[in-house]
């Protein structure tokens, strides 16, 4: 059974199945009209109660009346048609503003979904972590982000990423609720392998994440190689310790029996010697896993992006552990749209 819709929420999207079900019969509708709304607002993706033409019209004015169905406004998107990656700004009903990156890569166009109005972890390399932490956001506002840009782009999307502003797991009911309706077979149905949640390693929510056995992928910003060098960048290391790290990703592919991704962002000078590769590779050590590099994306800061010599020397280096390893070159870095780039610091 659902829960109990709250009657401050007068907007829809991120609203379940079941939600749309209970809240058609407290109108006086039958659960069939639930079910309608359902595939109005994620399977065809109707922007408007005017359109939803097969509900009764008493039903529809109703709507119309009291109920708004977007949660997030439209600002600017920030990249031409023809370029490779595109930023969206929104505002949220209480004034906020986040951002949203689309990125092409042949057939594959990816969805970075932002699940906080910045964040508390207060990485050092990061830029949303200057915002400070304002508020979580609503499912139905992770779930617009994506709505309102497949609405005004040709292409379907076909990947979702939550890796914009914010920490997920400090947001845990809401993005596991919006992963689920970006997942549900009849709505916006995008297979549970194409999305992926991110977080910094909040290990209690990684351990609940695995005993509660979501197929969503998972990917952890490990970024050093040790106790000290991660506390360094990633204060919060302080009390989500590298070795609880390390321990909280076993515990996840022996509840599974998936990889996890681990990303590790890196910087010059702080994590990118041949030293440093050794380190990473025993510290992970058997574990099964992937390795992501991301070489960093610079903002205003001491932090800087290492040469590409320097990438190539530590890739090659880590290739003798015992994981897969890719590298991500962002994209999008010119629109300040990479990954670590997002924030809205004006008002």
């Amino acid at each position: 059974m659902s829960e109990k819709i709250k009657r401050k929420n007068t907007h829809l999207i991120g609203m379940d199945l079941n939600q749309l079900e209970d809240f058609s019969e407290e109108f006086g509708q039958s659960r069939f009209r639930g079910r309608q709304l359902f595939n109005y607002i994620y399977r065809q993706k109707t922007d408007s109660f005017k359109n939803m033409n097969t509900l009764p019209s008493v039903f529809r004015n109703t709507l119309l009346e009291k109920y708004n169905l977007h949660p997030l406004s439209y600002i600017k998107k920030t990249g031409t048609n023809s370029e490779s990656t595109q930023k969206y700004l929104f505002q949220l009903k209480t004034g906020e503003k986040i951002e949203s990156v689309l990125m092409y890569d042949g057939k594959r166009i990816t969805l970075c979904v932002s699940t906080q109005v910045g964040c508390a972890v207060d990485c050092k390399f990061c830029a949303t972590a200057k915002m400070g932490f304002i508020k979580n956001l609503t499912s139905g506002e992770i779930v617009d982000q994506y709505l309102a840009i497949s609405n005004s782009i040709d292409e379907y999307i076909t990947n979702i990423v939550f890796m914009g502003m914010g920490e997920p797991f400090l947001n845990y009911k809401e993005v596991i609720h919006a992963a689920d309706l970006f997942n549900h077979k009849d709505g916006i149905n995008i297979g549970a392998q194409r999305i992926t949640i991110s977080t910094v390693g909040i290990i209690s929510k990684i351990k609940q994440y695995s005993e509660e056995g979501h197929k969503y992928k998972l990917a952890i910003s490990l970024n050093g190689n040790n106790q000290k060098q991660r506390v360094d960048i990633m204060p919060i290391s302080k009390t989500h310790t590298i070795s609880d790290l390390i321990k909280s990703v076993w515990y996840y592919y022996k509840k599974t029996k998936r990889l996890a991704t681990l990303e590790y962002v890196l910087m010059e000078n702080i994590n990118d010697s041949i030293a440093d590769a050794n380190k990473l590779i025993t510290l992970i050590g058997d574990l099964p896993c992937k390795v992501n590099v991301i070489p960093y994306n610079e903002i205003e800061g001491p932090f800087k992006r290492p040469s590409e010599k320097k990438i190539k020397e530590f890739v090659d280096q880590i290739n003798n552990g015992n994981f897969i390893v890719t590298v991500r070159w962002s994209k999008g870095t010119d629109i300040n749209s990479g990954c670590g780039q997002l924030a809205v610091l004006e008002s």
